[in-house]
Formats: structure tokens, sequence, C-alpha cells
């Protein structure tokens, strides 16, 4: 699949980088925005989320006007399946009737859980904590992400990988991250002066189509000679299949898609040391 690609799309968080403690801390830092009774709640549900034993999972939409959790076809975006918090599933009549249309996200009211951000932001949504809050306690863990105390780990042989595949292919990153967050992750694991385009602040999966466009364009590539490489199904691998692209999907677990134009690897080290 590579070697035929004229240009490799990339996702950062989850992509390029696989640590996932930075999570951890923004969960506890949200925690603390909570009402003293939801805090044990909170932290409850999300080790239930982390764990596996939760409604709420990355692949899902948490809909925060009904406090549902919305299963949703990746290619379609159209309600499959409709749960509250606590499981009990929606009737069909009342799903179609509250989720008639495709979705559209919004990262406030519909939620894509498209990463491990998602999930202790849509559960301190659940017990109370507003936007501005979340917001500052993401902001707070980028700065973290960014400090002496926090370390990335590096992917082996990416660079070496990166610096080959530059040689033949375009390589272009695209990332719902800021700018300067980009940058100094980057920077972090020594990836910096690569990427032929960056572009941050991509709003995923909402801009998606309106980017990937973008680039076949402004490249003058064919749909079948661009690779989109990410861990989001939704984000970027079911929008460039749809548009004829490739993908390649990061998932540590069994993926439940095929698809002709698909390869699903565990990390992108696999990628990196064959």
């Amino acid at each position: 699949m590579l070697d035929q690609a004229k240009a490799l799309i990339f996702d950062l968080d989850g992509t390029l980088y696989e640590d996932t403690d930075h999570f951890t801390y923004y969960a506890k830092l949200l925690k603390q925005k909570l009402n003293k009774e939801n805090r044990s709640l909170f932290e409850r549900d999300y080790d239930s989320i982390r764990n596996g034993e939760h409604p709420l999972a990355i692949g899902k939409v948490y809909d925060r006007t009904h406090d549902a959790i919305i299963s949703v076809d990746p290619f379609t975006n159209h309600a499959i399946r409709v749960e509250t918090w606590t499981g009990e599933q929606w009737s069909e009549k009342k799903v179609l009737k509250y989720f008639p249309e495709a979705l559209t996200y919004d990262f406030n009211e519909k939620i894509a859980i498209g990463d491990g951000w998602w999930l202790p932001f849509s559960t301190a949504t659940h017990y109370g904590v507003n936007t501005e809050d979340a917001r500052e306690c993401y902001v707070a863990t980028k700065d973290y992400m960014g400090s002496k105390e926090f370390h990335l780990t590096k992917t082996k042989g990416l660079k070496n990988s990166l610096l080959q595949w530059k040689k033949t292919k375009a390589l272009i990153l695209v990332t719902n991250s800021e700018g300067y967050d980009v940058d100094r992750i980057l920077k972090a694991i020594d990836l910096e002066g690569i990427f032929e385009d960056v572009i941050s602040n991509a709003e995923k999966p909402v801009r998606t189509e309106d980017i990937f466009q973008e680039v076949l364009h402004n490249y003058r590539l064919k749909p079948e000679e661009t690779i989109s490489i990410g861990d989001n199904f939704m984000n970027e691998i079911a929008p460039a299949l749809e548009m004829g692209m490739k993908g390649i999907y990061i998932q540590s677990n069994d993926s439940p898609v095929s698809h002709p134009n698909l390869k699903v690897i565990e990390s992108l080290e696999e990628l990196c040391t064959k």
C-alpha cells in the first residue's frame, strides 16, 4: 500500500506518539472542577470507561442535550443505537424521532469520541463541568505536556522512515491540536521540519473531507494515490475511504470494520520496522 502512494496524511495525537498518561492528568484536573459529591462518581465512571465496562467508548458520540451515548455508522454518521449514560437502550422509535438525519458534530452538544481526550471531557460534562472549565483543564494539560516533567515516547524507527518516505511522497500533518502545541510536540519527538505541510486546528471530523479535498487539489493527487494514517476511525479513516483514498488505522483492539482500501495496525512502529 505504501509503495504506490504519492502522499501520506498523518494525524498527530495517538499516531505520531502513542502515550496516554496525559489523559489521566487531564481527568484529574477535570475532577477538581466538579462538586465534591460528584467527584467519586466521575472517578468510578472514568475507570469503568477505561476498562471497557461502560457504554461510552472511542468511536461513539456523546449527546449532551439528551445525556445519551450514540453508536453511529462511521461512513454515514447515522445513529444506529442510542443508550442512556447507564446503558439502557432507547427504542427504535425514539432513536428515529430524535436522530432522524445524519449527525453533525460540534464539539459541544454532539461530541464525537474520536480519541482519549474526549472520554474524560464527556464524563466531566455528564457530571456538570462547563465548557470553559474543561477548556482551562485542557490548556493546563497541554502546558504540562510541554514542561520538563512530561516526556513523550519516540516511536522506534519513525523518524528514519519518514525521511525515507519524504524522498518520494508528500508528508502532510493534519491535527486538531493548536499550532503552538504541534510545534512543541514535534520538537519533543524529534520530528521538526519533516512535514511538507502542517494543518492544525483541523476540527476533525467536521472539516476532514474539506481538508482532504484541499490537499488533493493542492498536490494534484488522485484519491487512490493518497493514504490517511491515524488512530481515529471517525476523524480521519472513514472520510478518506469514502473519498476513494486509502487508510491505515492504528487500533490496539480488533477492528470491526473491513474495507479493501484499509490496513489495520497496532502501532505505527509496524510500518517503520519492515
